[in-house]
């Protein structure tokens, strides 16, 4: 178990959900967009270079809707540019999984094994999140840290 501290965070967003195959559609343009237009540049105040993927506003569970952010912690809000969007976390209790090997199947294969152990986790639909750190881009070796918050 992790306990989170509260943090601030800017990237961008998307609304979407797990059914039909639109979140695979939505989060791959929206990481696409990520690095087409090389957000990490417009965002300031960065905290590290870590890159967040921020799971939150929850409809209901896994199963509704959610809305999808990447981008970067950050030490303050009030430098907020164009077309990015920001958001206060509270932080709290938080268990971590590691998605290992080939990047993004293995984050894949990691929301499949979390989702499978949904009423045993006890999860709060808050705010999750994946953790693109200095280890996920090392080819068959890359790993991927993902926090769920828990009650």
């Amino acid at each position: 178990m992790y306990t989170i501290a509260p943090f601030k965070f800017i990237g961008i967003a998307v609304r979407t959900s797990n059914s039909s195959g639109k979140a695979a559609e939505d989060l791959g343009a929206l990481w696409g967009r990520f690095f087409e237009e090389q957000i990490g540049t417009k965002i300031s105040g960065k905290v590290s270079e870590d890159i967040y993927a921020i799971y939150t506003d929850y409809e209901s569970d896994y199963t509704g809707k959610y809305t999808c952010m990447i981008g970067y912690q950050v030490d303050t809000l009030e430098k907020l540019g164009v077309g990015l969007v920001s958001k206060e976390f509270a932080g709290g209790k938080h268990i971590k999984f590691v998605a290992k090997g080939k990047m993004p199947e293995a984050v894949v294969t990691t929301w499949q094994e979390i989702w499978a152990k949904d009423s045993e986790l006890d999860r709060k639909y808050t705010a999750d999140f994946e953790v693109y750190g200095s280890k996920c881009q090392q080819g068959e070796n890359s790993e991927v840290d993902i926090f769920i918050a828990v009650k």
